[in-house]
């Protein structure tokens, strides 16, 4: 089976066993059931698809998947616009979503780079794909206890390094939205064996990472807020906003935002002088 059919129909498999028959507003089949979820037969008649044209995209056995067959599954399993994008990614056929050719290394965005240097006052991390950093003010690495720098991967020090558990007081609400957010960029590109192999070694490595990766979560940004224990500092708290670049859309700009006048807004000045990180965005 092609591992991207496999994904399809793992996708299609986790999204109807978390749905009921009576969350899809239907009265389940008779007989047994072996699993609270929808049945692949219920699941077909609420798509309007055949029992063994949904088992066979279930089982990887069909390889064209139609724009409709895509909408109609949506609406049925009740998905949210980024489970909806997900699976209008895993469907599509291979030949649409291979690389266009060899890949240039990617470089900060000029635009995005200004915008960090008028965000200076917070905390700014502006990432590539598979979570590369490419530019980071001073002020992040205060905060986070770590020098990230460009080039660096933010999920391997997100999950690989203990530090990262020790100084973000919710780190699995954090650390499972981050794992969302790789499923959803491997959905967009498939052929890319480097996030293959990163997302690899992050399940040997990490067994949160294999157990979130098996829930087939999917999230587009990982804009929670984060809780932060400063061992100088003291607590302090985030709002995580992302802004995706408008020419070039692999690139992420993420910013701590602030409450005014609130505690952590009151301490970043002092924490900012305490850094002998240069102002700025630091950048590949």
């Amino acid at each position: 089976m092609p591992a991207d059919r496999a994904s399809l129909g793992a996708f299609l498999r986790s999204r109807r066993d978390r749905l009921t028959p009576a969350q899809a507003g239907i009265d389940p089949f008779p007989g047994p059931r072996r699993v609270p979820g929808l049945r692949k037969e219920e699941l077909a008649v609420l798509a309007g698809l055949s029992p063994d044209h949904y088992s066979r995209l279930e089982q990887g056995r069909q390889q064209t998947v139609t724009d409709e067959v895509v909408q109609a599954l949506s609406r049925a399993l009740q998905l949210d616009d980024v489970e909806r994008a997900h699976l209008r990614d895993l469907a599509a056929p291979s030949s649409r979503r291979r690389w266009a050719g060899p890949e240039v290394a990617q470089r900060p965005d000029p635009g995005m780079l200004r915008l960090m240097g008028v965000l200076d006052h917070v905390p700014v991390l502006l990432l590539g794909r598979r979570t590369q950093v490419l530019a980071r003010n001073g002020l992040l690495s205060a905060v986070l206890g770590t020098a990230l720098e460009p080039g660096s991967s933010f999920a391997r020090w997100l999950f690989l390094d203990p530090g990262a558990r020790t100084r973000i007081v919710n780190w699995p609400d954090f650390a499972a939205a981050a794992v969302g957010a790789l499923r959803y960029e491997v959905g967009r590109h498939p052929d890319d064996r480097r996030l293959d192999a990163l997302v690899g070694q992050l399940r040997r490595e990490d067994p949160d990472v294999a157990r979130w990766w098996a829930d087939q979560r999917v999230t587009f940004r990982t804009s929670v807020d984060k809780r932060i224990d400063h061992p100088a500092a003291g607590p302090l708290s985030f709002g995580i906003e992302s802004v995706v670049g408008p020419h070039d859309p692999e690139q992420r700009l993420v910013v701590y935002t602030v409450e005014p006048d609130s505690p952590t807004a009151r301490v970043l000045p002092l924490l900012a002088s305490w850094t002998t990180a240069p102002r700025g965005p630091a950048r590949a």
